[in-house]
């Protein structure tokens, strides 16, 4: 009697085990398949391809999409940052 009360305690541990498996298992494909969110509207966003030089620190940083064509300088080190060039 005691044998079979420990094999059905094991088989009431295995389908719970595989019911959180299968859970968890079908929680992340639906992360992985869930779509990119949409871009923004056409127009929000221009395309530039600026490089700025920090004057402190020597940190170089290039910009390549922007809200206007000629944005204002990112900020280092507390101070604005120099354009180096325009590509």
């Amino acid at each position: 009697m005691e044998l079979v009360l420990v094999t059905i305690l094991f088989v009431l541990a295995a389908i719970a085990m595989g019911f959180a498996i299968l859970k968890i298992g079908i929680s992340i494909l639906r992360i992985l398949s869930t779509p990119l969110p949409e871009p923004p509207p056409a127009g929000e966003l221009r395309k530039v391809k600026l490089n700025y030089l920090c004057s402190l620190c020597g940190s170089e940083v290039r910009m390549t999409v922007a809200t206007a064509e000629n944005p204002d300088p990112p900020r280092h080190c507390m101070a604005e940052m120099d354009l180096i060039s325009e590509e």
